[in-house]
């Protein structure tokens, strides 16, 4: 238990999780499920999944999370999401398998089932049951630690801790990932005419149009006043685009109380296999500085400005600066 809570990272996580029930029951297969919430849906996506005969599973990886299977395909895994409890059942193969909800502060973060041959004892679940408690305030505490108290949303500092797994998934290829900085067009204003108190209204109320605009895998963060940064992986330049407009659109066209029309300005970029985050970030900005200084609530991308003579290329920075 103190190898599985010293780690902070949530892949790394379910992977000692699932290592510790297999050691610790002795089962036929051990899966940690993650549980994704898309577009209100919750979806199930396989994290790791260990067997006795040697065999491991590693993450199921899909293009769009909307692809993932939806929890309710599955009276099992309806029950164990919905109801929050535990589910006994048969397999195919006529094998006894549980299924345990890894529970978060309001929904159920996860799942895990465990093939046990003749079932789990009471003694094994219930220690089963102890075990997925302590990972459960584990995780309670990592959130607290994780995201902005005012929005929910991640933070700066997650942001730069999980940026090595961003960079090394785009030096795999494929579609790339996409860094987004949105800026709310004249918040000191809002400030200034309305208050504090329905600036931060209007901070809940945008951030909440961001969880609605993107995907349930895509990372919102909060990076202080009135910036938040998105995540996007796996997503071509076009759909990149599509997805970053339609969070402009939304904000300006949501009537937000006694404020009324707000809108967003938004810059993006690329992330690059040999980034560090403030190369990358740096790229974003500047797309973001042309749409402030250009009209406002309008998205632009930098590879697009850059091509278009709008631009500069910025001169990157390495990781290792010396002082």
């Amino acid at each position: 238990m103190a190898a599985a809570t010293a780690h902070r990272d949530r892949d790394d996580l379910d992977a000692a999780l699932a290592r510790l029930l297999f050691d610790f029951i002795e089962p036929q297969r051990v899966t940690v499920w993650r549980v994704l919430d898309v577009a209100g849906e919750p979806r199930v996506q396989r994290r790791i999944s260990l067997a006795r005969d040697g065999t491991e599973l590693g993450p199921e990886e899909v293009a769009d999370p909307a692809e993932l299977p939806r929890a309710r395909d599955s009276l099992h895994w309806r029950e164990c999401v919905m109801l929050h409890d535990v589910v006994h059942f048969e397999s195919a193969d006529g094998g006894l398998r549980s299924l345990f909800p890894l529970r978060g502060e309001a929904n159920v973060l996860g799942m895990i089932e465990i093939e046990a041959g003749e079932g789990l004892n009471p003694r094994q679940a219930s220690l089963v049951g102890g075990i997925l408690r302590i990972i459960r305030n584990h995780v309670l505490l990592l959130d607290y630690g994780e995201r902005d108290t005012l929005t929910g949303l991640l933070n700066r500092k997650t942001f730069e801790a999980s940026f090595g797994k961003l960079r090394q998934r785009a030096a795999q290829g494929g579609e790339p990932a996409w860094i987004g900085i949105v800026d709310i067009d004249r918040f000191k204003s809002i400030n200034d005419s309305f208050g504090h108190l329905f600036g931060d209204e209007v901070l809940l109320l945008v951030s909440r149009l961001m969880r609605e605009s993107f995907r349930g895998a895509d990372q919102l963060f909060r990076f202080g006043g009135e910036e938040f940064v998105i995540v996007l992986e796996r997503a071509s330049e076009e759909g990149a685009a599509i997805a970053f407009n339609r969070l402009r659109a939304a904000v300006a066209d949501y009537a937000f109380p006694q404020v009324g029309r707000v809108t967003v300005s938004l810059g993006y970029a690329r992330v690059l296999p040999a980034d560090a985050p403030a190369s990358a970030i740096g790229r974003a900005d500047a797309a973001l500085y042309y749409a402030k200084q250009n009209g406002r609530d309008q998205v632009q991308g930098y590879d697009a400005l850059l091509a278009a003579g709008l631009l500069q290329r910025k001169a990157e920075r390495s990781e290792v600066e010396l002082f």
